[in-house]
């Protein structure tokens, strides 16, 4: 375990990616000069994402429309960690109880494989190398919805719709992919964070400038119990959502309540952008965080970093537990409780279903 993320970390205490994007406090002149070497990068990505954008406003790229099919973009302009999978899942969930056939078209993140490939979680399911982590989370949480993975995802919408008959995708993490034309476009944003230190990638968390927000036609905003300060006001009809620990899943598979491991030791493992939200959670359930390994977002957990993982836990007669997308990429024999979360709509039902094509 060499890099900063994987040593071992008071539960609070933010990695080194959340104290340069998400700073607690206003960043002083001597640590702006400090940065300015990264500053001058996101100047450069600025100016490539500004490029490009102004080429598709001004139609000079063209998103090619999938005529029959509806597409639902489901992104944000934050990378990594504000929400999006559990946004996903719950969309996903209204419209299979709807009746409709679902898709769900991803690039699948971090796999090795670059062939295409389709499955649903009735099927046997493929390896995570060949998949990524996130399509096989959302194939074992939703198993009616169909999986669509690959790099184009316009010829996947095609298959979605000629092939298997579907009648609507979401569009996992597509705000930015604009090649594929979409009826509705929706936002995810953390209230807890906001869009960070408004920097652009690599000095901030940005994807895009936020003017890039007046594409979006639906903000789901997952609420936080204190906001970030100084987020600006969203351009557009606004769906806020409570995300709540629903159940912890013990290593043999079974479901056990919420409060289930309230006063127990823990080590935390997780592999995110953002593994602060993981420990607030982890406190919320009551749980004793004795420890923490922590790993960038996607990371492929190794046999050595897993043993000491354990050998940390065992030392201090603690449980393992991590997230659902990060228990994607352990070995079925390495034990870990997961703890679930589950998406409460606070307000906005019926903007949701409109944007879903339910009413």
């Amino acid at each position: 375990m060499s890099s900063e993320l994987a040593q071992a970390k008071a539960p609070d205490t933010p990695t080194a990616v959340e104290r340069l994007f998400y700073p607690q406090a206003p960043e002083s002149w001597d640590r702006r000069l400090l940065l300015s070497p990264v500053t001058a990068l996101a100047w450069g990505y600025r100016l490539g994402v500004q490029i490009r954008g102004s080429l598709y406003d001004a139609n000079l790229l063209s998103a090619e429309r999938v005529e029959g099919l509806r597409i639902v973009s489901v992104g944000n302009v934050n990378v990594g960690g504000t929400g999006k999978t559990p946004a996903v899942l719950h969309l996903a969930e209204m419209l299979i109880g709807a009746g409709k056939k679902v898709g769900i078209l991803t690039r699948g993140y971090g796999r090795q494989s670059k062939e295409p490939l389709t499955f649903i979680g009735t099927d046997a399911l493929p390896s995570v190398e060949e998949a990524g982590d996130e399509p096989l989370l959302l194939a074992r949480r939703c198993p009616q919805a169909r999986l669509l993975v690959g790099s184009d995802r316009r010829a996947l919408a095609r298959r979605a719709r000629d092939e298997f008959g579907l009648d609507v995708v979401l569009l996992d993490d597509g705000f930015q992919h604009r090649r594929l034309a979409r009826d509705e476009d929706v936002v995810v944003v953390d209230e807890a964070v906001g869009f960070g230190n408004g920097q652009l990638l690599p000095r901030g968390p940005l994807r895009e400038p936020l003017s890039a927000l007046r594409r979006a036609t639906l903000f789901w905003v997952r609420a936080a119990t204190t906001p970030a300060p100084h987020i600006p006001p969203l351009p557009g009809p606004q769906v806020r959502t409570r995300y709540q620990p629903t159940a912890w899943v013990d290593p043999a598979g079974t479901q056990h309540p919420p409060q289930a491991l309230a006063g127990a030791p823990v080590l935390a493992l997780a592999g995110l952008a953002r593994p602060g939200s993981f420990l607030r959670t982890l406190r919320q359930l009551g749980a004793d965080v004795r420890d923490s390994a922590l790993f960038p977002d996607h990371h492929r957990f190794t046999p050595q970093e897993l043993r000491e993982v354990e050998t940390r836990a065992a030392g201090q007669g603690a449980r393992v537990v991590t997230t659902e997308k990060d228990a994607v990429r352990l070995p079925p024999a390495f034990a870990a409780w997961k703890v679930r979360l589950g998406v409460e709509v606070l307000e906005g039902e019926a903007l949701l279903r409109r944007a879903l094509g339910l009413s």
